[in-house]
């Protein structure tokens, strides 16, 4: 097998040597741009590393679906951005920013089409599996970012509601991401499911890890402003447990903030990590993510993988878990 490392360099060729060019340039520009401006990667190492589970032989039959999942979650930044006024990924200026929402919203819509293209390079016998899942995929992830724009004009929302919404709008993807890796390697179907779960419960824990940095991070490593989820009003997992931990007078005070447009973004930012400092909200957020982190080893114990197999993907949780940004 080969290590995450090496996985790593091999995601990173294969993300440059994409062919992303055509005309006009406005429509590929900003797909060429947004992918050149870097990211975790996390959805093709995870397939290129469950793929390698089981095989050594990295072709384009798992460089190009690996690709494909990469091209489809940009399109869903790039949206994602418009919906949420967002100037800045990555520490660069968002798509819709640099250059307008028209542009951001066609030019997303090539990329999930492109992806498609780069996914249909899967190999034959493997293909109806994966373009189902794939599609199942998108459809979920829209649903969830509705979701997530539906709880914006909400004053409550329960803690089980929040982890349905990022399981649809994160997880799924980065557990198909895993599963597809597992299908193209012809993995049992039992152990794909487990490969499955597993990225599910690591997707949850990826997820609340970004809300803890929105809040608790630090801007230059985490590539956007912090307290951009405190003012757009999204009901992160801090928030959900703060309206959770807090008593009435607290959870009233917190709304009351969120919903104030008569003081500055600083201030409000500030007085809301202090309402989440006093309830505990950093330590319990840490709480959070070793609880899926743990649930996602768990996943594998009785899942037909040997030793070695699953202390990579254990080594791969542990990586995820314990970034810096």
């Amino acid at each position: 097998m080969f290590s995450i490392s090496e996985i790593d360099s091999i995601v990173e060729k294969s993300i440059f040597s994409l062919e992303l060019k055509g005309e006009p340039d406005e429509l590929y520009d900003p797909i060429k741009y947004l992918i050149s401006i870097g990211g975790k990667r996390l959805r093709p190492k995870i397939a290129i590393l469950t793929y390698n589970l089981f095989s050594d032989k990295i072709d384009r039959f798992i460089i190009h679906p690996a690709m494909g999942l990469e091209i489809f979650h940009g399109f869903t930044l790039i949206h994602d951005d418009i919906m949420d006024k967002a100037d800045l990924r990555r520490n660069q200026a968002t798509v819709h920013k640099k250059w307008n929402d028209n542009i951001a919203i066609l030019s997303g819509d090539v990329m999930c089409i492109k992806s498609y293209q780069y996914i249909s390079d899967a190999p034959a016998l493997k293909l109806k599996s994966v373009l189902d899942l794939f599609s199942l995929t998108a459809a979920q992830v829209c649903e969830g970012q509705q979701y997530d724009m539906n709880f914006e004009n909400l004053s409550f929302i329960a803690m089980e509601d929040y982890i349905s919404m990022i399981g649809l709008k994160t997880a799924v993807l980065i557990a198909a991401s895993a599963k597809i890796g597992a299908i193209i390697a012809d993995a049992p179907q039992s152990v794909s499911d487990a490969i499955y779960n597993y990225g599910y419960q690591l997707g949850l824990a990826f997820q609340i890890k970004d809300d803890y940095f929105d809040s608790f991070g630090d801007s230059a490593l985490f590539g956007k402003k912090i307290g951009g989820d405190i003012l757009c009003g999204k009901k992160t997992w801090l928030l959900a447990e703060s309206l959770r931990r807090g008593d009435l007078n607290k959870r009233k005070e917190l709304q009351d903030l969120l919903n104030n447009k008569t003081i500055t973004d600083k201030e409000k930012i500030e007085r809301v990590l202090s309402i989440y400092n006093e309830l505990g909200i950093k330590e319990a957020a840490e709480e959070a993510m070793t609880f899926y982190h743990n649930k996602a080893t768990e996943a594998l114990s009785n899942s037909g993988l040997n030793k070695e197999q699953r202390a990579r993907l254990a080594e791969f949780a542990d990586s995820v878990i314990n970034r810096e940004k």
